[in-house]
């Protein structure tokens, strides 16, 4: 019964505007190189003779391209349509991912960064507009389902990846190595150009209004309170997120196949999870969800890592593995909620700037965090310890999250903030 009503729910997802299916599909095009980069692309490296510390130099200045480009995105599509920007990415993102293929292979460093460079603001073209193009096109009893939707594309993604490099991989791991399959999913993810030509769409433009002297300074006060736990959330993300197969290579001794294989279950938990946010705001609300949700996968993160200490023993892979399984859920699932309250938070002015700001934040975040990963393992210091790290920061910014949705209560109780608006958020 609880499965039945479960798929009802989602059925919901197919009444979604085609254009905005389509948008999302194209999306996920680009999620395809985005997960089997972030997964199997340090494998390939390390395969090819690269050190832990060139691989996070390396990966890096994708986080960096990111960073540099997001707030001249953010501020450029203020009333401005969006589409155009969705085909820079569906193209340069293919593009710049196979010139990353061709260094690695090739040994040229400063090329490899530049194509990491490029692909990192290429991709900051779909990451930056999708946000805004959901809420200013979308109807807002929509809102959440698409937001959610949105997201799950990563899960989807990965599961898909995982699936296709677990099944090759295992089957010829010498012909299906790691090089090849990530140029197989390059050219695949060209479809997302395909996708973009059925976004047919008239745009709504928002027109931003400056109501009063002071509003700008106010407005950026209440962007900074917004944003702050999400700056915590990703600086502890980028000592652990990019670098976690190499955790289950180096500590557990696991094949690619064998990485891919656990990822498939994980990013299906993710995208469940995902898919059933709006069925968990509507039963308990964000302000019990959010932290409920992050809490455990802290947990879960703090178990996996102290898996190192016991290694030698052959419980620890399952444990780590296990543990894994549920962090990535538990975690991913309040990502949409946060997104949804933040958005709403700082009103519809400000939500291009917030998504621009948002992407350089957790873009930044994962170029220091890449950087000093590097520094870290270079120096001899264990996984555990620097992903106990990341539990230390996921913790402060999950009790921060917990008090901006409390004064998004108070904001709307005030009457600051839409209450229509509100209902679409709060239990």
């Amino acid at each position: 019964m609880f499965f039945l009503r479960f798929f009802q729910e989602f059925k919901e997802y197919g009444k979604l505007q085609k254009s905005i299916l389509f948008l999302i599909a194209a999306e996920l095009c680009l999620q395809l190189v985005n997960s089997s980069f972030l997964s199997n692309l340090p494998l390939y490296m390390r395969h090819e003779g690269y050190t832990d510390g060139q691989v996070a130099d390396s990966i890096k200045f994708r986080y960096l391209g990111v960073l540099v480009t997001a707030i001249f995105v953010g501020l450029f599509i203020r009333r401005r349509k969006l589409l155009p920007l969705f085909y820079i990415a569906c193209l340069g993102v293919p593009v710049f991912a196979l010139g990353i293929l061709f260094t690695v292979q090739s040994h040229q460093i400063l090329l490899n960064h530049l194509m990491q460079l490029g692909w990192g603001a290429s991709f900051t073209f779909m990451q930056i507009p999708v946000l805004p193009f959901i809420l200013r096109n979308s109807k807002t009893g929509d809102h959440t389902s698409s937001i959610s939707l949105s997201y799950a594309t990563w899960s989807l993604a990965t599961i898909l990846c995982s699936i296709f490099i677990s099944a090759f991989n295992a089957a010829n791991p010498v012909l299906f190595d790691e090089k090849n399959l990530l140029y197989a999913i390059v050219f695949s993810s060209l479809l997302g150009v395909l996708c973009l030509t059925q976004v047919k769409i008239r745009e709504e433009i928002p027109e931003t209004k400056i109501r009063y002297a002071g509003s700008v300074k106010a407005d950026w006060n209440i962007l900074i309170r917004a944003l702050i736990p999400t700056l915590i959330l990703a600086v502890g993300a980028g000592f652990t997120i990019p670098f976690i197969s190499l955790f289950f290579t180096n500590v557990h001794h696991m094949t690619t196949a064998s990485f891919n294989a656990v990822n498939i279950v994980a990013s299906l938990l993710i995208a469940l999870a995902a898919l059933y946010v709006p069925n968990i705001k509507k039963a308990v609300g964000y302000k019990l969800a959010v932290p409920t949700t992050q809490s455990f996968a802290i947990l879960a993160l703090i178990l996996m890592a102290t898996t190192q200490f016991y290694s030698q023993l052959r419980v620890s892979v399952y444990i780590a593995i296990g543990c894994y399984m549920l962090r990535q859920p538990l975690m991913n699932m309040a990502g949409p909620m946060t997104s949804d309250v933040v958005m709403k938070y700082v009103g519809k002015r400000n939500q291009e700037l917030v998504s621009a700001l948002t992407a350089a934040i957790w873009s930044g975040s994962w170029f220091f965090g890449g950087l000093l990963f590097g520094v870290l393992r270079n120096n001899g210091v264990a996984y555990v310890y620097i992903f106990l790290l990341t539990a230390v920061l996921y913790s402060i910014g999950v009790i921060w999250y917990y008090f901006l949705i409390l004064d998004y209560e108070k904001r709307i109780a005030l009457g600051l903030l839409d209450k229509e608006e509100a209902e679409t958020v709060l239990h």
